[in-house]
């Protein structure tokens, strides 16, 4: 594939809801193209997209895929996305690097919240779109309700370029507004057509919309208005130029009728995107901060290069493999870059332009293009890579918070620093996963986007780090405290031979005030206990604490006061007076009231109107207490405050509800009294455990 300059380059993700065809409408492409001789499918795993072990057991997308061709002369950087929540950070990481977003909605399944989501992300990135309703092959779907609809939803300046006629089984002709003809589109899948005049009803109907899409162009541009207004009509040179105008101000928003599977449709939406689409030259320069942090730019004419990685991903028999825009300059490999983000210098391996899984090496890449380098070392997704001559940082892209969370457990000891290396790997190329080790419930918990996000993690860590583990349900980090006050003396006396131990602590406990965790003081008189031992009590008071009381769990919210005790000249020391602090406190904590608390989640679930009753009626079950609720655009979003102990696997359930089209998001927000039966539980579970010589801690 030859060298494009940036005006014959077209970056563009393609993205959607889940299930709307996104890798099929690729695969058509490629096929319409030439660059394929045939198309795959989903079903038997022989797209072009879906290289992926993961991809191809679930199928589904699970990573965004680079793919490139050449149509009318133009270079076609296609960024294929998933479009299950669980994978938000692949699309959010395409919009990131494209100049403008292919949005594919099916016609049977319509608008979805993945749908909403890309959308206003594609706003915020100021990028123009390109809508395509796809899936009108299929029995019972009807174009003219899914138009209404898109322009309910996103604005009456969604405008059909093409229409289809025949829509259903059978669909091989779609009505061309921007040429006023019928595209008739041959059988076999190759996309290929022929054009035929609109006459009859047809003809009329494509020239009112020809004529509205006249006046869409002209209001972007004031002497083109004024000069529709006077002739009544634009020259084909004045229609392109406006027409490109228009879509880069989004005056109006280009939509096509197209069945992928069927590769219908698919061709005229790429001439339009050849010859209108935006690309690198109408994004002249993309905002950046020095060294210092302060604000400036990078200009696509400038020499220096500047590229950010927009995925990391490790390929068999490559490595790690780097995925990035080249906003300026050109590079080659063995260059010698910089690392703005992590201050150090990066020589380019071997540079390539990807088709999926296939590689093409290349000697270089220029201002615009997007492709791929391997072996970085420290490079990893959202790093910017730049010329040592023009050191700056490319802003990154804001990810949502997870919203699952799981256990880890390792099925074989051992694999312990394995594990580590795996988990730090694998954030590093998905920000959107997290993991940390928990040492108050003992468990590594690792969080995602959805269920099958976290079933992809495990499969990954089998797959390249050869580390077998479990998913497992997370342990609530209950709190105990106390309702409230007692005092208890403990000695701490030991003589075995030599020096022994002495240590005698007099505890005072009651209820502090809420988040004021465990607040120690004394109020010694006299000098029964040197002040020198006071810490040595705090410190046992604190073991005990941390290890818990009543059920195993940490205490807050509890004030201990040291105000008596005793000590011997010689047997007295560090050691016996943290012994009887430690005992003195748990003897004052099991006679002051023990409770515990469980945490509260703020919870937010954004849903379609249609499922809010079901949704609330769950919320209710789940022992939630309903805040309010709110319209967000076409959508309802409830706040509520739910137990964490009910949250698990919350995503999939809301999900299931709302046929794939709701989302939540939660975060702690307090404890609060656990109900007294669930106490009663874990406290019986409790004693079991000290009984069975866990000396009081959680296992």
């Amino acid at each position: 594939m030859k060298n494009h300059p940036p005006q014959d380059i077209r970056n563009f993700a393609v993205v959607g809801h889940a299930s709307c065809g996104k890798t099929m409408l690729c695969e058509a492409m490629l096929a319409a193209s030439g660059r394929i001789g045939r198309m795959g499918t989903i079903a038997d795993g022989s797209t072009v997209s879906d290289y992926h072990p993961s991809e191809k057991a679930h199928k589904i997308s699970v990573q965004a895929s680079l793919l490139s061709t050449e149509w009318l002369d133009r270079k076609f950087n296609i960024v294929d996305t998933p479009g299950y929540a669980d994978f938000i950070s692949e699309a959010l990481g395409a919009l990131r690097v494209g100049d403008f977003a292919l949005v594919v909605v099916n016609a049977a399944h319509g608008i979805g919240y993945g749908t909403d989501a890309v959308w206003d992300q594609a706003t915020a990135h100021a990028l123009p779109k390109i809508l395509a309703v796809n899936a009108l092959d299929k029995a019972n779907v009807h174009f003219e309700p899914v138009l209404e609809n898109l322009r309910e939803h996103f604005g009456k300046n969604v405008f059909p370029i093409t229409l289809p006629l025949d829509e259903g089984p059978g669909f091989s002709r779609v009505l061309d507004v921007l040429r006023n003809k019928v595209v008739v589109y041959r059988p076999g899948g190759n996309g290929r057509y022929e054009e035929i005049p609109a006459d009859g009803p047809l003809a009329e109907r494509v020239q009112a919309l020809h004529k509205e899409l006249i006046e869409y162009i002209a209001e972007s541009d004031e002497p083109l208005m004024e000069k529709f207004f006077e002739q009544g009509i634009l020259s084909e040179e004045e229609l392109r130029a406006g027409l490109h105008k228009a879509i880069q101000s989004q005056v109006f928003v280009p939509l096509f009728a197209v069945s992928a599977e069927t590769n219908v449709g698919v061709a005229r939406l790429m001439d339009f995107i050849a010859k209108y689409g935006a690309s690198p030259v109408d994004r002249q320069e993309v905002p950046a901060h020095d060294t210092s942090g302060l604000p400036g730019a990078v200009r696509l004419d400038q020499p220096e290069p500047v590229a950010y990685v927009f995925k990391t991903m490790n390929e068999p028999g490559v490595g790690e493999l780097s995925l990035f825009r080249l906003y300026s300059g050109t590079v080659h490999g063995g260059d010698e870059l910089v690392n703005s983000d992590r201050q150090l210098s990066e020589r380019l391996g071997q540079l390539f332009l990807l088709n999926g899984g296939e590689r093409t090496p290349v000697p270089e890449l220029r201002a615009g293009d997007i492709g791929a380098v391997v072996k970085l070392r420290e490079t990893h997704t959202g790093h910017t890579l730049c010329s040592p001559r023009f050191v700056v940082t490319l802003p990154k892209v804001t990810y949502p918070r997870p919203n699952i969370h799981g256990a880890l457990k390792l099925r074989s000891k051992g694999d312990e620093d394995k594990l580590a290396t795996g988990l730090a790997t694998l954030h590093a190329e998905d920000p959107t996963f997290l993991y940390r080790v928990d040492d108050e419930v003992h468990q590594t918990i690792v969080s995602g986007q959805g269920e099958i996000h976290l079933q992809v993690i495990v499969e990954r860590l089998l797959r390249r780090f050869n580390v077998a583990v479990e998913l497992e349900e997370p342990r609530i980090p209950y709190r105990e405290t106390i309702r409230g006050s007692a005092e208890a003396r403990y000695r701490h006396k030991k003589q075995t031979g030599g020096a022994g131990q002495f240590a005698e602590v007099c505890l005072r406990l009651g209820p502090a005030g809420r988040d004021a965790g465990v607040v120690f003081e004394q109020t010694l008189v006299g000098t029964s206990v040197d002040r020198v031992f006071v810490p040595s009590v705090e410190k046992g008071v604190r073991t005990a604490c941390t290890e818990g009381v009543y059920a195993g769990f940490r205490v807050v919210d509890v004030k201990t006061e040291f105000f008596d005790g005793k000590m011997h000249p010689v047997d007295s020391k560090d050691i016996a007076f943290q012994i009887a602090g430690y005992f003195a406190f748990k003897e004052a904590f099991l006679n002051a009231s023990p409770r515990l608390l469980e945490p509260i989640c703020t919870v937010t679930v954004t849903v379609p109107e249609d499922y809010l009753g079901d949704v609330m009626g769950d919320i209710s079950a789940r022992r939630g207490h309903i805040l309010g609720v709110e319209a967000d655009g076409h959508f309802q979003t409830i706040r509520a405050h739910i137990p964490q102990k009910e949250l698990y696997r919350y995503s999939s359930v809301i999900r299931s509800l709302t046929s794939g089209r709701g989302r939540h998001d939660e975060a702690l927000s307090h404890y609060a009294d656990l109900p007294p039966d669930q106490e009663k539980k874990l406290v019986d579970e409790a004693i079991q455990r000290r009984e069975a010589g866990h000396n009081g801690k959680t296992p």
